[in-house]
């Protein structure tokens, strides 16, 4: 356990999701698109089949321009993971422009199986409900059991209606070649494949605010670029969480410090009485950034920069807990091939990918003492 920089050489363990209830919200902090799935995405499918609200905050999705793809450095491409063989797909699975209507206009009549007089019968007993409905009003709507337009209205049935709204701008930008919003467009695929609702705060990525090289992109901060604390803040607080996950800056990206650095700041907040907020100690957890704790056989606390976690209260702690993934693995691996941008960037291809997830799931699950792959998280308390 950890608090106040002092770290325990036996921390507690304690495997799976039984630590949450029903009827929670989980809010999850990815500093890109992509995070979020690499490093929780079986934690993430383990509580949405409990039933369980999950929510992503999306916060370095953004460029500060309207600078395309083809205006990119060489280096701002590299880094954000867009190589010269990237392939812009002309459409997008699950844009709903590219469903067909469930009935498309200017075909036949659908054929009804009720004969003329059960359906008129059934059409006086709906308009008997109407008339209930609207009986304080001078007028009524008639509800017509029949699929076709009374007052030249749209029928559902000619118009298409499944999959998530992109945008044509998005959608436009994406297939034009915009990299930026071509990772957008793959965390809208992975929310809506996760069960999870996703808000983009749009701020601009590290290499849009001035950082250059690898050696400026994971090193230290600069003194002007201050962390997304009051936005996040807001946004977080508005969602109403039961748990809020941050990432732990493993590879200390500058975007992951940033965001790390504003679930210390929550953790530092003291009481308020005038204006009454939550109680964050025992709601702020921390992930352990994948695939850099991979990279980096990350174990424990200490692995972290000096100073990393020194805003934490001396009265708070950190403790580890393992969420057993064994039987949302698959699923884990499938949600993160859906950033296909990323994939030859971080792992060489989606199998060795694969294989990169699986790895280090079962060396968490073994040091976490779970039979099978596991996720870690560092869950603050107060003793």
């Amino acid at each position: 356990m950890l608090g106040g920089g002092v770290t325990s050489s036996t921390p507690a363990i304690e495997a799976g999701p039984s630590i949450y209830s029903p009827s929670m919200t989980h809010v999850f902090v990815a500093p890109h698109p992509d995070d979020v799935a690499l490093s929780c995405g079986g934690l993430i499918a383990s509580l949405r089949e409990l039933g369980q609200n999950v929510s992503i905050l999306t916060v370095f999705s953004g460029s500060g321009s309207a600078t395309n793809g083809n205006g990119l450095t060489s280096y701002q491409r590299e880094a954000l993971g867009f190589g010269t063989k990237t392939l812009w797909p002309v459409t997008e699975a699950f844009n709903r422009s590219d469903i067909r209507a469930d009935y498309p206009a200017g075909e036949a009549d659908a054929e009804w199986l009720a004969d003329e007089d059960r359906l008129e019968a059934t059409q006086e007993d709906a308009d008997a409900a109407a008339k209930r409905f609207w009986q304080r009003a001078s007028w009524y709507r008639r509800a017509s059991i029949r699929n076709k337009s009374l007052a030249g209205q749209a029928v559902m049935d000619d118009i298409s209606t499944q999959g998530p709204i992109y945008g044509e701008d998005l959608v436009e930008a994406a297939t034009a070649g915009e990299v930026v919003a071509q990772r957008r467009v793959e965390d809208e695929r992975y929310a809506f494949f996760a069960e999870a609702s996703v808000v983009f705060l749009d701020l601009p990525d590290a290499v849009f605010r001035g950082y250059e090289g690898d050696d400026q992109l994971l090193g230290p901060v600069r003194e002007d670029d201050d962390a997304p604390i009051a936005i996040l803040r807001t946004e977080i607080a508005r969602l109403e969480p039961s748990f809020v996950y941050f990432p732990l800056a493993v590879g200390n990206h500058v975007d992951h410090q940033l965001c790390r650095d504003a679930g210390v700041s929550l953790l530092a907040e003291p009481r308020r009485w005038v204006m009454p907020g939550p109680e964050w100690a025992g709601r702020v957890v921390f992930y352990e950034d994948f695939p850099y704790a991979w990279w980096k056989a990350f174990q424990s606390l200490d692995e972290l920069p000096a100073g990393a976690l020194d805003g934490i209260p001396p009265e708070v702690l950190l403790t580890p807990r393992y969420a057993d993934i064994g039987d949302q693995i698959e699923r884990k691996v499938r949600g993160i091939s859906m950033y296909e941008s990323q994939m030859d960037r971080l792992f060489g291809g989606v199998k060795e990918m694969g294989a990169a997830v699986r790895q280090r799931a079962a060396a968490v699950g073994t040091v976490g003492r779970v039979a099978g792959a596991a996720e870690r998280y560092w869950h603050s308390y107060l003793p």
